[in-house]
């Protein structure tokens, strides 16, 4: 190595891993997703090239990062294997160093995200299956997974628990709970046991997304919270994927659609797992006023609107998707599986991109943006026919999944810690009640010959709306620690701190 180019790797450097250098001439790290780090160079002079040095650098460390460490072993490596700092901070990286605590939380909420999803999609999955066994109608199908959205109130109990008694407890009882009663959804002798069942067991998975959005906030730095619901997103999808790989299932027989259920089972093993690698959050566990949600209704309006107008779209579009490729196109349950799989994983990229841009460029643009494309794509597509719909799915998935991050960190964001649970349980709710609506239009409306584009089409209005209210409305929060954005927690206590915290 020429010796001008020594002085870069005898500095500590700064990225992935913050360094401290120490006396005896190695460097330690303090800050970083790692732990037992340390960086020792050695510089030997070349007789034969007086220019040139030769440098033999020894990297130890361990990484931090449970669950997603077989996916992310492999760049650190490579990066802090290398000389010198990089000169471009890396894609897949988060936008600032997170702390070993942090980092541990992370992986351990992406594993527990993965197992929520599987069981939290399988009734959209799986109702075209279960009408054809079980003989309900059309209509009555549009009721059911309407009436499911009352899972809502289930979920409400459970984020305003977590503001009582911690965080990480009621996040490990509603994962655990969610898959036992999605396995009794096996038993269903018809669709009001299988309604039943679903309300209460989503609930719990409601509650529980809820809750590892909120540990997620309330643990990273300022400068990747965004990144964290990226990661959070596309491990979940992969959860979500699972369902969807295992749907042809479906066609074994008439009965096929029950054995997706009893594989939510496979999810208690692994919360009980991962949850011991999952701590309290710091910022629950500090100090912190006890607030009243009088003050907050602004916030609070603004979210559970923006939650209703996209929720009157999405729950439909994504709910009837499957009706629509084997009822107006044809396509049996394999097919079914291979396009939703084949086309959606594309998604991933829009996320890692969304989450980046959201923490790095701020929030409002890249979530109208993503708004505006994703809806319209997915319109397109009801509309398309043979190969288009699969671009059009594609592009729309791209797309509209940068939107995830950069609004999904709103909630936890806006409210202090005393009403987050809550506050994110309503903004839930109401987007339940924007689900509902769009499934009522769509069960009012729905024929079995009557095509479902111009219904969708009807119903990406709320999206439009909502695209222009983050323009507008929406406050910037990238980069402001949650102390700035709600000042109530960075108050003193005072005589109505509850003593429990």
């Amino acid at each position: 190595m020429p010796r001008a180019l020594v002085p870069s790797v005898l500095r500590p450097r700064k990225g992935l891993v913050v360094e401290s250098l120490q006396r005896d001439g190695t460097f330690v790290a303090v800050n970083g997703p790692v732990e037992g780090y340390r960086r020792s160079v050695d510089v030997v002079d070349l007789p034969d090239a007086p220019d040139d040095v030769e440098i033999r650098q020894v990297v130890e460390y361990r990484l931090v990062l449970p669950f997603l460490g077989w996916l992310l072993a492999a760049p650190y490596r490579r990066v802090l294997g290398s000389f010198g700092a990089p000169e471009r901070h890396p894609w897949w990286a988060p936008p600032e160093p997170i702390d070993p605590r942090a980092a541990a939380m992370l992986g351990s909420l992406c594993a527990l995200a993965a197992v929520s999803a599987f069981p939290g999609v399988l009734l959209g999955q799986t109702i075209e299956f279960a009408r054809e066994e079980l003989g309900f109608s059309s209509s009555s199908q549009s009721l059911a997974l309407a009436t499911v959205r009352a899972d809502f109130l289930i979920a409400l109990v459970v984020v305003a628990l977590a503001d009582r008694r911690g965080r990480r407890k009621m996040t490990l009882f509603a994962i655990a709970g969610g898959c036992v009663l999605n396995a009794l959804s096996a038993l269903s002798p018809n669709l009001e046991f299988l309604v039943a069942m679903q309300v209460v067991g989503r609930g719990f998975l409601t509650g529980a997304a809820v809750l590892i959005g909120i540990l997620a906030a309330e643990e990273m730095p300022a400068g990747c919270r965004a990144y964290a619901v990226s990661l959070l997103t596309v491990v979940g999808a992969l959860g979500a994927g699972a369902a969807l790989i295992a749907l042809p299932l479906a066609d074994i027989g008439e009965r096929g659609w029950r054995l997706l259920f009893v594989l939510a089972l496979v999810g208690l093993p692994l919360v009980a797992i991962f949850g011991r690698h999952l701590p309290e959050s710091r910022r629950f566990g500090a100090p912190h006023r006890n607030v009243k949600m009088t003050g907050h209704g602004r916030r609070l309006l603004l979210l559970g609107v923006s939650a209703l107008l996209f929720g009157l779209f999405l729950a439909p579009a994504s709910q009837y998707q499957t009706v629509f490729l084997r009822r107006e196109r044809g396509f049996s349950a394999s097919r079914i599986s291979l396009f939703t799989i084949g086309t959606n994983i594309w998604g991933g990229i829009g996320i890692v991109a969304g989450g980046r841009l959201a923490d790095v460029r701020g929030r409002r643009v890249v979530a109208a943006v993503g708004i505006v494309g994703g809806v319209g794509c997915t319109v397109l597509m009801f509309f398309s026919a043979g190969w288009t719909i699969w671009a059009w799915s594609v592009i729309g998935s791209v797309i509209g999944a940068i939107t995830v991050p950069a609004l999904a960190v709103y909630g936890p964001e806006l409210f202090p810690t005393s009403l987050r649970g809550r506050a994110n349980g309503i903004i839930s709710g109401v987007g339940r009640i924007g689900s509902v609506a769009g499934l009522l239009v769509i069960a009012v409306l729905v024929r079995d010959d009557r095509p479902l584009a111009p219904i969708i089409a009807l119903l990406a209005l709320g999206p439009a709306l909502l695209a222009v209210l983050v323009l507008v409305a929406y406050p910037e929060t990238a980069h402001r620690e949650l102390e700035d954005l709600n000042p109530e927690d960075a108050s003193p206590l005072t005589s109505e701190t509850d003593g429990r915290h």
